[in-house]
């Protein structure tokens, strides 16, 4: 038999040696999703005697971590700007990154874009980026374009979770026909896959258990740069805006597409680390 407050000083332990920075955050992850309790309120209690199948549902998700399989994917949901998003194997992870390209809509375009503005998500995974821009900007009209069967699971899990009307659509983005199905949009947002070569061929352990399909952006990351934006440009309309995420250092390299492409007026957005990760453009006004 152990008490909740020795199993606790046991997760921290086996956490801390797979990593010392985050172990305590894991442990408190852990010790709440295998209890269903917020951790203060499970130290309350830190005397009594753990449940059998719980020190056994929480022997299982420390051996997955051990492997270095994500976190993430051991509880089966994380946070999104504020919001819940379901993530298992097959579909990438939400990162705080991200979030850097709501905060740019919100603070940049929202007011440009107030009326009823048509939004189309590429490579939405997980849905995170499409369904809170909805929640946000509750009279968009928003549509999340994915490939994979797998991610889309997710996507619709998470739209209907979140209660957002939004549109989901199978399609590949790189196709022309996809493309071609949508005009006039007001923002076209994307998070393609964007790692080089050498960045996959050295990824850390956790990152290697999300689905390549959402990382490799070829030889030099910039793949899905070259071919969203020519192929998609028509789909916007004048004046329209494109955003991208990017990898760091990739500005100049997605700036040049994009100035290839007839977008002007391009912005670039920081995350929490500073780093540029948000590239912005505008369509060109026809004349």
């Amino acid at each position: 038999m152990v008490t909740i407050g020795e199993l606790y000083t046991n997760v921290k332990a086996i956490l801390k040696k797979i990593d010392s920075d985050t172990y305590l955050f894991d442990a408190k992850c852990i010790m709440e999703h295998a209890f269903m309790t917020e951790l203060p309120k499970l130290l309350i209690s830190s005397a009594t005697v753990a449940s059998e199948d719980t020190v056994k549902r929480i022997k299982k998700m420390l051996d997955k971590r051990e492997t270095g399989y994500p976190l993430q994917y051991i509880l089966g949901e994380w946070e999104f700007y504020g919001l819940p998003m379901k993530v298992g194997e097959g579909v990438l992870i939400p990162r705080p990154d991200t979030e850097t390209i709501i905060d740019t809509i919100l603070e940049k375009y929202s007011e440009r874009t107030k009326n009823a503005p048509q939004i189309a998500d590429l490579c939405s995974g997980s849905g995170c980026i499409a369904i809170t821009l909805k929640k946000y900007i509750p009279d968009s009209s928003v549509t999340a374009i994915e490939f994979s069967d797998d991610a889309i699971k997710y996507l619709r899990e998470n739209a209907q979770l979140n209660g957002a009307d939004i549109k989901i659509v199978k399609g590949d983005v790189l196709d022309e026909r996809t493309a071609r199905c949508f005009e006039k949009l007001d923002i076209l947002v994307s998070n393609p896959p964007y790692l080089t070569g050498e960045e996959m061929d050295t990824l850390q352990t956790e990152v290697s258990f999300e689905p390549e399909l959402a990382l490799r952006g070829g030889d030099d990351g910039l793949d899905y740069y070259r071919k969203i934006t020519p192929l998609w440009r028509n789909s916007i309309k004048s004046g329209g805006i494109i955003l991208y995420e990017i990898g760091m250092g990739q500005e100049n390299d997605v700036t040049a597409i994009l100035q290839e492409n007839g977008f002007e007026n391009i912005l670039y957005s920081r995350d929490t680390a500073g780093i540029i990760r948000i590239v912005s453009a505008e369509k060109k006004q026809e004349d």
